[in-house]
């Protein structure tokens, strides 16, 4: 077998050179090669699969920004400060406290070069905060598809003529006599293994979610889960991290998600749930506390073992409609309706009687008549009222967020804390900040905040290295 990282040969000749080269083409590997490019450096892109996106194309597009101009045009006031208790309440401390005090430091600044720098067609979401967020703090594209912002960052990478290679897997880091990584080989099944050399390698080559031994070893929880990212999520990060003695953080933490709609494979709207709507399983009986999120009741849904079944009103639905995947679900046959708890129940063969005690309970908890059963605090637009719909939902794993630890620059660093030089790691590749362990950490947006925020550190951080050295 290849050896993940190997030592520079004397005399190497590279087939390319340039200033840095970043591995993977999502959000993250975008906008390192963006900022990068913007910097003064020579960039180019490699990225594995047929065609560039990764977990990026799958997401929402959103990502949170803490005092943004869009907030104070829309006159909210935010900060940092409390983004990061926001981020705490919900994960605690990880293992890199640092990062999630940088992420949030430059969240607002973020937001306004994607859409300044990048031309990113995005905005504020005011409609409701979602989960883990107390201040409406998301910018998103307006289809709440990350494919329109995937779409943003290869128009913008397109534009500044660098050069970004799909169907092209990197399979070796190479590293100089003082232990620098200086350059990468590209090769595999009918590709001309080439190499090429780079004063700076950014990792942005996703997490380990699409790796099921790695996730059973570091996620055994929902280990069991389908897996609903990107294909190409198998763990280089981290196999390329343990053969250069790199340390790694937060490796239990993930995102799930508790309601995708199935069979469809799309995700139901968490909107249906935070705005008020339950789960139930097969014997119509909630189960838990949704008011845990999508992500932290991904492992309950899971740990069911039935069926289960989201159900929510016409007012919530309509809300809903106002996001393209969930229109589209609904026109694909994704969703049921019903004028009764009854007649809803008959769509699935639930028990009747059961699920409309159910829904009867929680909406007296939701009127403030009785505690909730299960603990709920936040109802949102509940009691429900008028005509009921119902989606049967299934629980998946969507991205890992755990990886190689990096300094507040994205320097990937040695398990003694020293920085690993020329290696910067973003996005999946690198840890992130929802805590620990388990999928309750995890706050809308931190995925594409660490992605968008960690390539945007390392690629102006790589390209000011260029510069001081052109300088020396």
């Amino acid at each position: 077998m290849q050896a993940l990282v190997q030592q520079l040969e004397e005399g190497q000749v590279w087939d390319l050179e340039v200033d840095v080269l970043v591995v993977g083409a999502g959000a993250c590997g975008m906008a390192a090669a963006i900022a990068a490019h913007d910097a003064g450096a020579q960039v180019a892109i490699l990225e594995k699969r047929e065609r560039p996106g990764g977990n990026s194309s799958l997401s929402t597009g959103s990502v949170p920004g803490a005092g943004s101009r869009f907030q104070r045009e829309a006159g909210i006031v935010d900060s940092p400060e409390v983004m990061v208790a926001d981020l705490l309440r919900l994960s605690g401390e990880g293992e890199l406290p640092q990062l999630t005090r940088r992420m949030a430091a430059i969240s607002a600044e973020l937001c306004e070069w994607l859409v300044d720098s990048v031309g990113a067609r995005m905005a504020l979401i005011t409609d409701y905060c979602h989960v883990g967020h107390t201040i409406a703090r998301l910018h998103a594209p307006v289809s709440r598809r990350g494919q329109d912002l995937v779409d943003d960052l290869l128009a913008a990478v397109a534009t500044r003529e660098i050069p970004l290679a799909t169907n092209n897997p990197v399979q070796v880091l190479y590293l100089s006599a003082e232990g620098a990584v200086v350059g990468v080989a590209v090769g595999g099944a009918g590709v001309q293994t080439s190499r090429i050399g780079a004063r700076s390698v950014i990792l942005a080559s996703n997490g380990f979610a699409a790796n099921r031994e790695l996730v059973k070893q570091h996620c055994g929880e929902i280990a069991g889960a389908e897996y609903f990212g990107a294909l190409g999520s198998e763990g280089e990060a981290v196999l390329w991290g343990r053969a250069l003695g790199a340390r790694l953080a937060n490796m239990q933490a993930y995102q799930g998600y508790a309601a995708v709609a199935y069979p469809h494979g799309s995700l139901l709207s968490w909107t249906t749930i935070e705005k008020g709507g339950v789960l139930v399983n097969a014997r119509g009986e909630r189960f838990g506390n949704e008011d845990l999120g999508y992500s932290a009741y991904a492992r309950h849904v899971l740990a069911e073992d039935t069926n289960v079944y989201a159900v929510f009103d016409e007012r919530i639905m309509t809300l809903a409609s106002k996001e393209d995947e969930f229109r589209e679900l609904v026109e694909h046959g994704g969703l049921k309706q019903a004028a009764s708890a009854e007649e809803l129940a008959a769509l699935f063969k639930l028990p009747p009687q059961t699920l409309a005690a159910t829904l009867a309970a929680f909406n007296e908890a939701a009127a403030g008549r009785a505690p909730d059963p299960q603990g709920r605090a936040r109802f949102g637009m509940a009691p429900l009222t008028g005509r009921l719909w119902i989606c049967r939902v299934t629980p998946g794993l969507f991205h890992t967020q755990g990886g190689l630890a990096v300094d507040t620059e994205g320097r990937v660093l040695r398990e003694d804390g020293s920085v690993i030089a020329g290696l910067y790691a973003g996005g999946g590749a690198a840890a992130g900040i929802s805590g620990r362990a388990g999928a309750g950490g995890y706050a809308s947006g931190n995925g594409l905040l660490t992605a968008v925020g960690l390539g945007y550190l390392a690629g102006r951080d790589a390209a000011a290295k260029v510069r001081a050295g052109a300088a020396a």
